[in-house]
């Protein structure tokens, strides 16, 4: 159980909360909790005599579990938001704090923010492998980012898009890049897999 009295105790010496948390083995957000929540219940140190740990338990935390409630993420805010390009989940984790911050509630750290979320991608993502055939499909798109190329002679940085094309049963990709992804592009690309492959799938 968390030593919420040596918390208070540690803070009126003016120890700062990583070092109180240190000493009290307990994580910096539980620390920080724990004087706001004795701010807002006029606590200070030193407390009343009569008071037992539990009852100071009880008190900043009325659920009487003496411990912090954290908040649970919206982790199907955060798997649609790692769709995007450029997202990532400590960034999520970071916007996640802060609205913790602001909303006077309790964050949890990172390490147990992600075993959070992959616990809920297990429950989310219900998989069924399929079989393929040899040389039965080749699956053809563009790639969600664009590369670049740079001008030698102006410097000019000119966007190039990536085709993909691969063959599923074996893995076998061919990767092309062009300057455009109109159909003329489109066309060759898929004849330079075809010839890349050395045939043609039954289905594309």
């Amino acid at each position: 159980m968390t030593n919420y009295r040596k918390i208070l105790r540690l803070y009126s010496l003016g120890l700062n909360k990583t070092q109180i948390s240190e000493a009290c083995k307990c994580s910096r957000t539980t620390v920080v909790q724990t004087l706001r929540l004795a701010k807002e219940n006029q606590l200070q140190y030193p407390l009343p005599d009569s008071m037992s740990d539990k009852q100071l338990a009880d008190l900043l935390f009325p659920a009487g579990t003496g411990k912090p409630v954290f908040k649970m993420p919206d982790y199907e805010y955060v798997y649609r938001e790692l769709q995007k390009n450029g997202v990532t989940l400590n960034l999520l984790w970071l916007e996640y704090c802060d609205a913790c911050r602001s909303a006077g509630e309790m964050p949890y750290q990172k390490t147990q923010f992600n075993k959070n979320y992959n616990d809920f991608l297990l429950k989310k993502n219900a998989t069924m492998h399929l079989n393929h055939k040899p040389g039965e499909i080749m699956q053809v798109d563009w790639a969600g980012d664009t590369a670049a190329v740079t001008d030698t002679d102006t410097g000019k940085v000119i966007p190039a898009y990536i085709f993909v094309a691969t063959l599923p049963f074996s893995g076998y990709s061919y990767v092309e890049a062009f300057f455009s992804m109109n159909q003329e592009c489109w066309t060759a690309a898929h004849v330079s897999a075809y010839r890349y492959f050395g045939g043609v799938a039954r289905i594309i």
